[in-house]
């Protein structure tokens, strides 16, 4: 090869190796909105998942950022089990016997494979319907493979747990506490930590 050859190619490869460069250099993560959920006993934060359910975490944080949750409870404890809240009539007193109910039937099931441990949270939804998610939402207190495909996953609790878990020691009757456990506020950010792959 010719001297001129040689130097055409090193030339080149001089040009090209910049753009390969920025081709390999990798992406950053994009950072998963979180949410603070303030209550009488203290607060707990959920980093919220829009890479599993985007369509649950949109909704979750409009409510939140509206009020939406400010002053519902948390009207279902299942010890061991779950804490679920959020039901917009829960806000009245008067609507007790109608706990459980509100706020459903807005969201499209978005099922995904991550198991639910300890700490996921959940779109509740009714019974009857796969695709009847809303505002009302579950915490897991332990391990609950059932659930796997039939709940809609959109977060987890990354600090508080204990929080929850003294919420979880409130006395109930069947499955309802027997004191009001409020939600004060629930404050979101744009993103404290990459989503997870």
């Amino acid at each position: 090869m010719s001297l001129w050859c040689r130097l055409a190619v090193a030339a080149l490869a001089l040009a090209s190796a910049p753009a390969v460069r920025a081709a390999e250099t990798p992406q950053a993560a994009p950072l998963a909105p979180e949410a603070v959920v303030e209550t009488e006993a203290g607060s707990f934060s959920i980093r919220l998942r829009p890479d599993l359910a985007p369509g649950h975490v949109r909704h979750f944080l409009k409510t939140a950022k509206a009020g939406g949750y400010e002053g519902t409870t948390f009207h279902r404890l299942i010890p061991r089990g779950i804490i679920q809240g959020g039901d917009p009539l829960s806000k009245d007193p008067r609507q007790a016997a109608r706990y459980g109910t509100g706020g459903l039937g807005l969201l499209k099931a978005e099922f995904s494979e991550v198991p639910f441990a300890r700490g996921v949270v959940a779109a509740a939804r009714r019974p009857s319907s796969p695709d009847s998610g809303g505002s009302q939402f579950f915490i897991c207190l332990t391990e609950q493979p059932s659930l796997l495909r039939q709940y809609t996953v959109f977060g987890e609790v990354v600090a508080g747990m204990e929080v929850v878990d003294k919420l979880a020691e409130t006395r109930v009757e069947g499955d309802r506490p027997t004191v009001r456990l409020v939600i004060r506020k629930v404050t979101v950010s744009d993103g404290g930590a990459p989503a997870k792959p």
